[in-house]
């Protein structure tokens, strides 16, 4: 499947809650993968706006149960926003 398929999918977690809609995605290029999925377009912004976005805004892809006619995640909070560490944060908002 392309990444570009999943664009505008409905995010549910797997407990039936809606989370949002598939409006970007982080891919990590060292290793080709697919880290985030985010609901809301990327925005170039400050290291707290990224870090917000992160947590808020955004599921990990290794919490991703299936793609179908949805996308369903894993309904643990902690495990839907973990890492969203300093690093990548910093990282994120310096490719400006």
């Amino acid at each position: 499947m392309k990444i570009s398929e999943i664009y505008n999918m409905d995010i549910y977690s797997d407990g039936g809650q809606y989370l949002g809609e598939v409006k970007d995605a982080i891919i990590n290029l060292q290793n080709g993968e697919v880290s985030r999925l985010l609901m809301e377009e990327w925005k170039n912004s400050s290291e707290e706006e990224v870090k917000k976005t992160l947590y808020h805004k955004s599921v990990l892809f290794r919490n991703v149960k299936n793609i179908g006619d949805v996308v369903l995640v894993s309904s643990s909070k902690q495990q839907s926003s973990e890492s969203v560490s300093g690093n990548e944060a910093e990282d994120l908002s310096r490719k400006r």
